[in-house]
C-alpha cells in the first residue's frame, strides 16, 4: 500500500481520485492538490459520500517549484499523479526530482505562447531522472495512453509486424448545448485548430486543420464523420515503432461543434496571441474559456457513448491480418460510478491504472518512459476490471482510405 499526491482537480482528476479510493488495497492514502482548494474539497465531499473514504486536500500553485516541492515533501508520497495542466508538466518534474519522488502523467508538455505539442521536452529529462533512481511515466490517459497500449499488446499478441496504425477517437456523447467541450476548453481549442500531420513512410506528412474528412460507422454510437488530426501518441508511437509505415490519428466532430468553432476562429477567438482589452492584457482563447460551460459540469447532461480504438494491419505467421481492438464507454454510467462524464472517465481511470502499475511494481525501471516501452499485459488486465472493458476483432479488411 503506498500514498499517492494528486495534483489538479478538473473532471479526470475526479474520476481518478474516485477510482483510487475504490482500490485501497494499492492506495493506502491519497492527497488531492490544486489552486483552488474548494474543488479538492468538492471531489473529497464525492469520494466520502460515495465510498466512505476520507483523501486529504491541499493549496498548491503547480508553477511554483519550491512550493511544490514543499508539499510533496510534506506528503511523503510513493508517486506524484500530475492531473493539472500540460503546461505545467516540467514545473512538477522538477518538483519530483528534488523531492525524489515517481511521476506520472496523462498528456506532453505544451508551452503556454505556442500550440506544440511535443514530448522533447520531457525526453530530455531522461538522463536526470535515470541517475536518481526515479520513474516518470508520460501518456497514462486514454490518447495518448491506452491506444499505445492497444498498439503494444497487438504487437505483443495478434501481429508479429505492423505496417499500418490508425488511432479512431469518437464520442458520441450529446449534451444538448450548441457549443461544448469535454474536457479543458483551452487544450481542445488548440489541439483541433493545429494543422493536420500524420507519419508515413519515415516522415511527419501536415495539412491544414480538420482538411481530410472520413465517415466511419462506431459500434455503440453509429456512422459518424471523423477528421485526421495530430495528437501526441503518434510521435511516440513513431519512436518505438519504426516500422510502422503509416500511423494517423482520427477524431469525430459534429457539425454544430465544427460551425461554432469555424465563427470563432475567423473573429480570432481561439487566439493564443496577447492582446490588449481596456488597458489590460487578455489571451482570446483564455477568456473564450471562461465563456464556456466548465467540462466538470457537463456530467448530469451527457448522454450516448464513447468509442476509441486502433485498427492495426500487418502479418501473423506469413499471413496478412486486420484487427481493432476498442473500448465503448457509457457516459450516464460513468456518471453514475463516479460524478464525471465518458470524456473525463476515459482518462481517469487509465492514469490510476499506472499509477496502480508503479505502486504494485508491475511497471517499473529509471528514467522516463512512455506506454509503448511496457508491458501491455497487466494495464489491459486492469482495464477489464475497472471500468473500461476493450474487445479485440479481426476485420475482413485493412481501412480503404
Amino acid at each position: 500500500m503506498s500514498k499517492v499526491l494528486v495534483i489538479g482537480a478538473g473532471g479526470v482528476s475526479s474520476v481518478a481520485v474516485h477510482k483510487m479510493a475504490m482500490n485501497s488495497d494499492i492506495f493506502s492514502h491519497i492527497t488531492l492538490a490544486s489552486r483552488t482548494k474548494s474543488k479538492c474539497d468538492a471531489i473529497a465531499e464525492s469520494v466520502k459520500s460515495r465510498f466512505g473514504v476520507t483523501i486529504d486536500t491541499a493549496a498548491i500553485d503547480a508553477d511554483d517549484v519550491a512550493a511544490t516541492t514543499a508539499l510533496i515533501q510534506s506528503v511523503k508520497p510513493a508517486l506524484v499523479v500530475n492531473l493539472a495542466l500540460p503546461y505545467q508538466d516540467l514545473a512538477i518534474m522538477d518538483a519530483c526530482l528534488a523531492a525524489g519522488v515517481n511521476y506520472l502523467d496523462t498528456a506532453n508538455y505544451e508551452p503556454r505562447d505556442e500550440a506544440k505539442f511535443e514530448y522533447k521536452w520531457q525526453w530530455a529529462y531522461q538522463e536526470r531522472f535515470k541517475e536518481a533512481g526515479l520513474m516518470a511515466l508520460l501518456g497514462s490517459g486514454f490518447d495518448p495512453g491506452v491506444t499505445s497500449v492497444f498498439a503494444t499488446y497487438t504487437k505483443k499478441h495478434l501481429l508479429d509486424r505492423i505496417d499500418t496504425l490508425d488511432i479512431l477517437d469518437c464520442n458520441g456523447g450529446d449534451t444538448g448545448l450548441p457549443f461544448a467541450t469535454n474536457f479543458n476548453p483551452e487544450i481542445n481549442l488548440r489541439e483541433v485548430t493545429a494543422n493536420s500531420r500524420h507519419w508515413e513512410n519515415g516522415q511527419w506528412v501536415e495539412g491544414p486543420a480538420l482538411s481530410h474528412k472520413q465517415a466511419f460507422d462506431f459500434e455503440g454510437v453509429g456512422q459518424k464523420n471523423m477528421y485526421l488530426m495530430y495528437h501526441e501518441e503518434l510521435e511516440s508511437l513513431a519512436k518505438f515503432y519504426p516500422e510502422i509505415k503509416r500511423i494517423r490519428f482520427w477524431m469525430t466532430f459534429g457539425d454544430s461543434y465544427l460551425k461554432h468553432l469555424e465563427v470563432l476562429e475567423n473573429i480570432g477567438m481561439t487566439s493564443i496571441e496577447p492582446m490588449m482589452f481596456q488597458g489590460r492584457e487578455i489571451i482570446p482563447i483564455e477568456f473564450l474559456k471562461a465563456l464556456l460551460p466548465e467540462p466538470a459540469s457537463l456530467g448530469p447532461i451527457t448522454k450516448g457513448k464513447t468509442n476509441i480504438g486502433t485498427i492495426a494491419t500487418g502479418e501473423k505467421d506469413g499471413v496478412a491480418k486486420t484487427f481493432y481492438v476498442k473500448n465503448i464507454c457509457d457516459h450516464e454510467e460513468a456518471y453514475a460510478e463516479t460524478g464525471n462524464q465518458a470524456v473525463s472517465y476515459t482518462t481517469g481511470v487509465p492514469a490510476m491504472i499506472g499509477a496502480a502499475m508503479m505502486l504494485t511494481g508491475k511497471w517499473s525501471g529509471a528514467g522516463v518512459f512512455n506506454m509503448e516501452q511496457l508491458d501491455p499485459d497487466p494495464f489491459m488486465d486492469m482495464l477489464n476490471k475497472h471500468g473500461l472493458p476493450w474487445t479485440v476483432e479481426e476485420l475482413d479488411a485493412p481501412l480503404a482510405f
